[in-house]
């Protein structure tokens, strides 16, 4: 009876482990994913601007044409435009062209 008792109070440590080890799983394939993602989101749609082809969370195709503070305009077909919150834009699909600056040539250059 002396060895059970004594076995017994080590044993108590063990589920305690199982639990902190549950909690980190938990976090790394959970968790920290999904914060992953949300930072993701929020960082396309602060980046949005004119000219970029979205899609929204309810399917719907279009281009952004105006920006302000909390809703994004879209043209979903020649001459309709509807407003969106941005956190419904779920993808960029494609970016608009930044206008290119003008090449010019350096005096080195134009020499040879």
């Amino acid at each position: 009876m002396y060895y059970a008792a004594a076995g017994g109070g080590a044993g108590s440590f063990t589920p305690i482990l199982m639990i902190a080890l549950l909690f980190g799983v938990m976090y790394f394939m959970m968790i920290r994913p999904q914060q992953k993602r949300r930072r993701e989101s929020e960082a396309m749609q602060s980046n949005l601007g004119p000219g970029d082809e979205v899609v929204t969370i309810g399917g719907l195709y279009g281009t952004v044409t105006g920006i302000e503070d909390d809703s994004v305009l879209l043209e979903v077909a020649p001459g309709v435009q509807t407003r969106y919150a941005r956190p419904a834009i779920a993808r960029v699909i494609t970016r608009a062209e930044l206008p290119s600056e003008p090449v010019t040539e350096d005096a080195d250059s134009a020499k040879e």
